[in-house]
């Protein structure tokens, strides 16, 4: 479903990303991880079609910045982004009528209840808190019913309910088929739902496995993480 070929992106003299590759399949959870300035955040913006890159990236055989592709693709920045004088039921209406969205209200209104927002949806941008925010991306994000959708740090700000939904969300996504990436720097938020773990490092994709191969080496996600991203520390230490 994701495909990204030989992704990398320079900032002026700084390579930030060097010819990256890997695929999120239907009905996968792959999980982004790395230190601050590995180049998760780039890479994320790059399959999002937010910056210039060199490389491929397509979602279900499309370009990704295609209108096609941008149809079935759903995208929850790390920082929410919300109209201040828009009220959270215009968000949803305006996410319906952009991707041509019908008989969406009871979507929106299950995606509201489930993160105990039915009761917000007269507050405008401006009157939220970050969390509640975050919610709303969130429910727009998921209105159109993805194929593919990629979350950045998406715990950030959450309540414990609201996390505990989400991740219940991240399973039901993946049961219907849908492609799920997941950027983040906390190993606890994701231990227990990822099929796929790709560890970042430098701008490269220092490791790349599912979960069945990483159990049947023995090792831990978390040892492998540190092992890679800390080498140089853990020699001189």
């Amino acid at each position: 479903m994701l495909k990204v070929k030989n992704l990398s992106k320079k900032y002026e003299k700084v390579l930030a990303v060097n010819k990256v590759s890997f695929e999120i399949n239907s009905g996968e959870i792959g999980v982004l991880i790395g230190p601050n300035g590995a180049g998760k955040s780039t890479t994320i913006k790059s399959i999002a079609g937010l910056l210039r890159f060199e490389g491929e990236i397509s979602i279900d055989g499309k370009p990704n910045k295609s209108i096609d592709a941008k149809k079935i693709f759903g995208y929850v920045p790390e920082t929410a982004a919300l109209y201040e004088s828009l009220s959270v039921w215009e968000h949803l209406e305006f996410i319906a009528r952009a991707y041509g969205l019908k008989d969406w209200e009871e979507t929106a209104e299950v995606l509201l209840t489930r993160f105990d927002m039915e009761d917000k949806k007269e507050k405008i941008g401006k009157e939220l808190s970050k969390g509640m925010q975050q919610k709303v991306s969130i429910c727009c994000a998921l209105l159109i019913n993805p194929r593919m959708v990629m979350f950045d740090e998406p715990m950030i700000g959450l309540d414990p309910k609201a996390i505990k939904e989400l991740k219940e969300m991240f399973v039901e996504l993946k049961n219907a088929g849908c492609a799920v990436l997941i950027s983040t720097h906390i190993l606890d938020s994701i231990a227990e739902i990822w099929d796929k773990a790709l560890i970042m490092n430098k701008g490269e994709i220092v490791y790349n496995n599912t979960r069945d191969a990483m159990l049947a080496s023995g090792e831990s996600l978390e040892h492998i993480f540190f092992s890679l991203t800390d080498e140089e520390e853990a020699e001189t230490a």
